[in-house]
Parts: structure tokens; sequence; C-alpha cells
């Protein structure tokens, strides 16, 4: 199977990873993994999972409690906002993007559920920021091979895989030479 081929059959759209090509030059998202929440002809946009910011969650908004762990850099767009993917499919307003994952939904009721402990910190990401492209941005970047669309979102990747190995492990998992791109090295010169 022609490689490009089987590449360009997956389309972007709610529900896929964006896996950046390992030779990716723009440094906000080298070897990311973005979750992909929206794909319209207004534009794009999702949360890089892959990238641990240095800011514990409790720092950014003192109003959270009952969460333990950082907010990742969910991409270059608006880095002042806070935004959260959970596996709570009771949250009131929360947006489906694949079952056990959901995006936003009403964020008292979040904090409550954080608080009383009816959710652990292993249900929930915060991102600070976003990833977002304008309409067609995305698809001129998978015409020059900036990214691989990948149907492998799964609960297990997004809630449960360490950050610093998602990237490969999720190459790995696709097989073939994707599981070849997981080895390339950040700097080909030191090969």
């Amino acid at each position: 199977m022609d490689f490009f081929k089987y590449r360009n059959k997956l389309k972007p759209e709610r529900g896929k990873l964006l896996i950046s090509e390992p030779y990716l030059p723009d440094p906000n998202f080298e070897r990311t993994i973005i979750l992909l929440c929206e794909n319209n002809e207004e534009g794009s946009f999702g949360f890089v999972l892959n990238k641990p910011s240095m800011a514990k969650v409790t720092e950014v908004m003192e109003d959270i409690k009952g969460f333990e762990g950082f907010a990742m850099v969910g991409g270059p767009v608006q880095q002042d906002t806070l935004h959260y993917i959970h596996r709570h499919p009771d949250l009131e307003d929360a947006v489906q993007i694949k079952e056990n994952i959901y995006w936003g939904g009403n964020f008292e009721q979040l904090l409550f559920l954080l608080e009383s402990g009816q959710l652990s910190s292993s249900d929930v990401r915060f991102f600070l920021g976003y990833s977002g492209w304008s309409a067609g941005q995305l698809e001129e970047e998978l015409e020059q091979d900036s990214w691989i669309v990948s149907d492998l979102l799964s609960e297990e990747i997004v809630f449960d895989t360490e950050p610093e190995g998602m990237w490969k492990k999720t190459l790995k998992v696709m097989g073939g030479r994707y599981s070849m791109f997981s080895n390339y090295p950040k700097d080909p010169r030191l090969n």
C-alpha cells in the first residue's frame, strides 16, 4: 500500500488526531499530537495533547480544587485562555468528541465534581490556549505533508498516556512507515 495514498484517505475532522511529521520545522508543533475538536468551512481547532506547561492548574486558576497536575499547552493561540477535555458524559453542555472524550461543558459543575472527588485528575486535561487554523489552512498544511491524520483517538491515548512518549507510541501503534517515523532523530545531523 502506498504510504501517501493511505494518509490522504483520512480527512481532518472532529475526533481525529493530527500527528506532526518528524521534520515539521514549527517549534510550536514539534513532535506533537493534536486532538482535533472541529474542522469546518470556517477553520479548524484542537488541543496539543503532549506538551505540558510549567504551570500547575491550581496556579493558573485558584478556583480549581481537587486537581493535581500541570496544564498542557493547547497551542500557540490565546494562551491566556483555559480549556478542558474530560471523560464525564453527564457534564452539562459538553461536546462529545468521541466515545468517553468530551470537550468543555458547565465549568461550575466541573469544579464541583473535582472538588467532591466524583471526578479525578486523571479524568480531565486542562489546556492553556489552543491550536487553530483559518479556513483552508489545515488542508494546505496537509498537502505540504506537515501532518498525519489518524483515527486512533482513544481514551487511553488522551488520559492515560504520558505526554513525553505519546508521539512516539502513537506512531509505533500505527505500524508500517509510521513506526519508522517514531525512531526519526530530533536532529538528523546527530544520526
